[in-house]
């Protein structure tokens, strides 16, 4: 082969290097996270993301990688290999500003799979961070001004559960048996669908450290459903779970509360029972009949 034919062929290689680098930090379902298919939530632009008009960011953190300014709000679907008719929403956490999409998403994706539940793990809208824009909620400044883009994941939250309900002839699952888990911030879109209306409100839910720091903890929803609570003891959070514990026990609704000795916020500490809290979140579904295969 001349060298001609060698520089032309090195020529191509980098221009499929950076097309590819360009990809992955735009945050496509498949490039960053293999075959998995992204399910846009809305037919069009996001209610209330009108004036939205900048990009959404991937970049890979220490964890993973992590997508912050999420304008279009979509689910990412993994389907399990061998499906028992359930499907979990998967919501990961950040602070409202970043989604920890690894060990929060798609990692928590991969463990229902091995239970065979269908997963499906929710990009909701986060609030526009980036040079200039004033970090306020809600922001002075910016395409989100003035609003309250909480009030919007939530509403991102309460569409998933709808969206999959609507669908689950053709993902071949239960509409009674559709779930959702949340970690830290993500259980706002978790704790919205809980009290929205019964097309929207998951069959069974789980906050992962998500209940907030609230001393009143998580208010009973009509129509709660089921739910799983884990969380350490030396997490500020913690007596925020106990509190919500309390409250679906006392309204009389099925609850379940994991407080780990440690793990810190994020069950960052290891060595204790939170390494392994996913294993007590697929024994309660198993407990509950949601692992048992549909017909």
């Amino acid at each position: 082969m001349n060298i001609r034919n060698w520089s032309l062929i090195l020529k191509m290689a980098a221009v499929i290097a950076v097309s590819a680098e360009s990809s992955a930090q735009t945050g496509s379902g498949r490039s960053l996270f293999g075959a998995a298919q992204e399910i846009p939530l809305y037919p069009g632009v996001a209610p209330g993301s009108e004036k939205w008009d900048y990009p959404e960011v991937t970049t890979q953190g220490k964890s993973g990688p992590q997508i912050k300014n999420v304008v279009r709000p979509t689910l990412l679907y993994f389907p399990a290999a061998h499906p028992v008719g359930t499907a979990m929403i998967v919501a990961p956490g950040g602070g409202n500003r970043t989604l920890m999409m690894s060990y929060e998403g798609v990692d928590i994706a991969r463990k229902l799979n091995e239970a065979g539940v269908d997963a499906f793990v929710l990009k909701y809208r986060l609030i526009h961070t980036g040079p200039g824009v004033d970090g306020k909620e809600p922001a002075t400044n910016g395409p989100q001004a003035g609003q309250n883009v909480r009030e919007l994941s939530g509403m991102d939250g309460r569409r998933s559960v709808e969206l999959i309900r609507s669908r689950a002839g053709e993902f071949k699952l239960q509409p009674n048996r559709i779930g959702m888990i949340g970690f830290s911030a993500g259980g706002g879109p978790i704790r919205a669908a809980m009290e929205g209306r019964a097309e929207s409100r998951p069959n069974f839910a789980a906050l992962i450290y998500a209940t907030g720091n609230s001393d009143a903890g998580v208010p009973v929803p009509a129509g709660a459903p089921p739910l799983f609570l884990a969380v350490a003891a030396d997490d500020g959070a913690y007596e925020s779970s106990a509190k919500t514990f309390l409250g679906w026990r006392k309204a009389n609704v099925p609850v379940e509360l994991h407080v780990f000795q440690m793990g810190a916020h994020g069950f960052v500490n290891k060595g204790g029972g939170a390494d392994r809290f996913m294993d007590r979140v697929t024994e309660w579904m198993q407990a509950n009949g949601w692992l048992a295969k549909s017909d």
